[in-house]
């Protein structure tokens, strides 16, 4: 945890309300490109992105001063995250109808002209196609790694799975994606086994293809 990350969590731990403002900036981009990349819709990604901090101020509300302070937020809001991302999926799965109706949206760009506008909105939509390739036990800690920034360490105490096995999530789907972007492998989801207990940015086409693991 940081100087910054602590001095944060230690404003909320005395004044809630004064500092949840704060909370949410430090951490708002993280859960929405997390969002945007597990459903290919701004809209729900939008939703869940507020639904995230609704209840994450509720839950705050309980802790006491303690709990605020040795919280690792990042990790903790973003399983928030993932458990909403769900609900939003089976609600899809019971109403195929309307599950793509926004398929594709890409995050919002600021880029200043139309040609730069296009490149980023052509790489945010190649991303999120290699990412639906992927299972979900290797999507989403490469998702947590890779778009939203977490450690290992934070990614498996997010999914409450073994440190050894978020790596290993995260470097097999990397490897995925290098072979689907040489052409090596068919798209589409493969078989693989689950990420064991389910709890609960932006990236070009030249990041995904050659980022490895050190750690």
């Amino acid at each position: 945890m940081t100087r910054g990350e602590a001095a944060l969590l230690e404003r909320l731990a005395v004044d809630l309300d004064g500092g949840y403002a704060d909370f949410v900036r430090a951490h708002a981009d993280a859960v929405y490109a997390t969002a945007v990349r597990l459903t290919t819709s701004r809209a729900d990604a939008e939703d869940i992105a507020q639904e995230t901090f609704v209840r994450a101020y509720r839950s705050l509300r309980r802790f006491d001063a303690e709990r605020v302070r040795s919280l690792r937020a990042r990790p903790w809001l973003l399983s928030i995250t993932l458990n909403l991302w769900r609900n939003v999926r089976r609600r899809a799965n019971r109403h195929p109808e309307s599950a793509h109706a926004d398929a594709g949206a890409e995050l919002p760009d600021t880029s200043p002209g139309p040609e730069a506008a296009a490149e980023r909105s052509d790489e945010a939509r190649y991303l999120t196609e290699m990412l639906a390739a992927l299972p979900d036990h290797q999507r989403i800690p490469v998702v947590l790694r890779h778009i939203a920034g977490l450690s290992h360490d934070d990614i498996a105490t997010a999914l409450e799975c073994p440190v050894g096995t978020a790596k290993a999530n995260v470097s097999r789907g990397v490897a995925r994606l290098r072979a689907l972007a040489r052409g090596s492998m068919p798209p589409g989801p493969q078989p693989g086994p689950p990420p064991g207990p389910q709890p609960a940015e932006q990236r070009s086409r030249q990041h995904v293809s050659t980022t490895g693991e050190a750690r």
